[in-house]
Parts: C-alpha cells; structure tokens; sequence
C-alpha cells in the first residue's frame, strides 16, 4: 500500500474542486423530483461543472460515458443515467467527480423524490448519519477499521446491511488510490491514519441482504433481493486536528 499524503496547498486545490462539486449537489436537490428524467439531471450537472472551469472526472473514466451516476431503488452505485422518469417515492443517488486543474473531489448523495415512504426515510436518514459517525472517527492515530466497524455497526443495529464490494478510497490527481475505506470489519485494523491523507467515506446501506447483482451493461449495481438501497459520500482531508470534509454542502 502506498498512501500519497498530499501538504495543505494540495488539500486547498482539492477544497476548491470540492467547493464546485457542493455547490453542484446543492441545485440538484432543487432538480429531483417527478417528472425529471437522471439523464437531464446528468445534463445539468456536466454543463454546470463545466461551466465552473472544472471537468467531469468520471467522462471517460474506463469507458463511463456519464458526468454522474444515478442509482435509482434498488441500484446501490454506477447507474446510468437514462430516460426514465423520476416518480413519487423513488430515491436516487447522484455521485460524480470534479477535477479543477487537476485535482479532484467525489461526492454522493441520496434524494428523495417527491414523498416517499417510511421505510425509504428511515434508510436515507441512517445512511447519512453513518457516514457522518465515520467521519468523527477519522482523526490521527486511528485505523481505518475504526471508520468501518462505526459504519458497520450503527447501520446493521438500524437493522440494515451494508454493501462489501464497494469500498471509500483515497483521492488526489487520481480517482483511486490508496488506501481502500471498507465501510464493514473489524476495529483497529487498517491503515494507520495520518495528517495529510485525503480519501473517501462513502457507505452503501441496503434494506435487505448485502449481496450485489451487476447488469448486463457491466457498471450498474444492484441489491440482489430488489430491495432499496442508499449512499452518502463525502471527500475528507485529515488534519492535526481532525477530519476536513472537503465536498461539505454547508
């Protein structure tokens, strides 16, 4: 394993992109809702990351032809945008990826179309506050197993299971790097964390089982029992001091 630990003129570039992608997440809240389709969601936000002076990471990236993915129900991650129409009580999550002169930040989020069920809210709701008690626990001197058993447990006592095949990960000029963020295992295993790390916290909660069925077209992944499904992501850097969530929508 080998972590690039990135000085605090690298984490400001990567602010900035995150700056970009937050604000891009902001008017997409304001998009989502029935009778959208995820591919004019994808339209807005390639032209308005564009229009920042930044790029889509994820255009091209190993053949991805989208500025975002969009995970509608039971797609955990990496769906295509498509025509379909949002409905009343669908969930959705958008992710994507902004280079700004290099650097880069990723961030998900999970919206609720419309009204949407109890069940549905619940799941959203856990999700998120998983991600925000792995964040907490991304200080110096902590493993990353320390990040993954908080997730890990705090979902599956909401009665949830939490995906294996996707992991957070480190970030910088490169989308993927080291070190892997399982959001599931053991206390006090990992990676040492250390001033300087960048990478991802981004847990996949599902309502039934963890198991993953991809489809045909090699990218979208869904639960394998149909059942809804929910990501949170954010960028953090980590300081002396603590974690910094670098895509923070404020």
């Amino acid at each position: 394993m080998s972590i690039t630990i990135k000085t605090a003129e690298q984490i400001e570039k990567m602010r900035a992109a995150g700056r970009i992608l937050a604000s891009c997440h902001k008017e997409v809240a304001k998009l989502v809702k029935p009778g959208v389709t995820t591919l004019e969601i994808n339209t807005f936000v390639d032209e308005y990351i564009r229009s920042h002076g930044a790029t889509p990471e994820q255009v091209g990236y190993r053949g991805y032809p989208y500025a975002t993915c969009a995970s509608v129900n039971d797609v955990i991650c990496h769906g295509f945008p498509n025509e379909r129409a949002l409905v009343d009580g669908d969930i959705v999550t958008i992710d994507m990826v902004v280079n700004l002169n290099g650097w880069l930040a990723d961030s998900a989020w999970s919206y609720a179309v419309g009204n949407v069920s109890d069940e549905a809210r619940k799941l959203l709701d856990v999700t998120k506050e998983s991600l925000y008690l792995g964040i907490e626990k991304a200080v110096p001197g902590n493993r990353i197993g320390d990040i993954s058993n908080t997730i890990q447990k705090f979902a599956e006592g909401h009665g949830y299971s939490v995906v294996r095949q996707f992991l957070g990960h480190g970030i910088g000029q490169l989308m993927h790097e080291d070190p892997m963020v399982p959001h599931f295992g053991p206390a006090g295993k990992g990676a040492r964390i250390k001033e300087g790390m960048v990478f991802t916290i981004e847990p996949m909660l599902n309502v039934g089982v963890y198991e993953v069925f991809i489809d045909p077209d090699g990218w979208t992944a869904r639960t394998a029992d149909g059942k809804l499904s929910a990501q949170y992501e954010h960028t953090i850097a980590i300081t002396k001091d603590g974690p910094i969530i670098l895509t923070d929508q404020g």
